[in-house]
């Protein structure tokens, strides 16, 4: 399975075109991904036969929210769900960087109350040990985790996920991401063993309002990132047999 991470309308019908079936959708991709607009996602339903994960989570930064912030994800959530969403993205972390129970129970039995899928992001990444962080997972019932093993990207990662893979991903599924395109993911499924992949598979755009002499709205130039079809094919073409 290649699940391609996208962050507009654009993006998901790009993944499509380029032959994808999942997609992680977000908005503002730049901060890491937010939360996406439910006209987004029911313009993908509509349009496509993707399977679409939306991303709940609120503001940048960290992922220790106040209770504000967790009423206004539950809302997300169920918004998603009751408009076609085929599972929510999510991560909940205490203060200590561990896996916040309490609210990671509520969530899963949420989105398993639609009988939808449940994934805990890449704030995984961040907490102090993964083997215990992924058996608490597993406690919780949920059902895939997005994971770089603990490093900025994936192939750096790749012992960690492979040791994951291997103890428990009879138990939970193993999505890793990030770093992942077509020039390298041959050789790490073979290393790793894992059976999914996440992708940004992603180009660059400009847009020459972005700034003038006085006033810049730039995070990058004048470019914004676009998921690119040519890159989507390349990699789901790509042999895993």
């Amino acid at each position: 399975m290649i699940e391609i991470c996208c962050g507009s309308y654009e993006d998901g019908m790009n993944a499509y075109y380029g032959g994808a079936k999942r997609i992680e959708l977000n908005s503002a991709l730049y901060l890491g991904g937010l939360s996406p607009s439910v006209s987004t996602l029911k313009l993908l339903k509509a349009k496509t036969d993707l399977k679409i994960i939306c991303m709940v989570r609120p503001r940048a930064a960290g992922f220790c929210y106040d209770e504000n912030e967790f009423i206004q994800m539950k809302e997300e959530a169920k918004d998603f769900l009751e408009n076609g969403a085929d599972g929510i993205a999510f991560g909940f972390l205490t203060k200590e960087f561990l896996v916040d129970k309490e609210r990671t129970s509520e969530f899963v039995k949420l989105i398993h109350s639609y009988q939808k899928e449940a994934v805990f992001h890449r704030a995984f990444d961040i907490t102090p040990n993964l083997e215990e962080s992924i058996q608490t997972l597993i406690s919780l019932h949920v059902d895939r985790v997005l994971t770089s093993g603990g490093e900025v990207n994936a192939i750096a990662g790749k012992d960690t996920i492979k040791s994951l893979e291997e103890h428990f991903g009879s138990q939970i599924e193993i999505l890793a991401g990030c770093g992942i395109n077509a020039n390298n993911a041959l050789e790490f499924k073979n290393y790793t063993h894992v059976k999914q992949i996440h992708s940004s598979c992603k180009s660059y755009q400009h847009d020459p309002t972005t700034f003038n002499t006085k006033v810049s709205y730039a995070y990058n130039n004048d470019m914004y990132e676009v998921v690119d079809q040519k890159h989507v094919k390349a990699l789901i073409n790509i042999n895993y047999e």
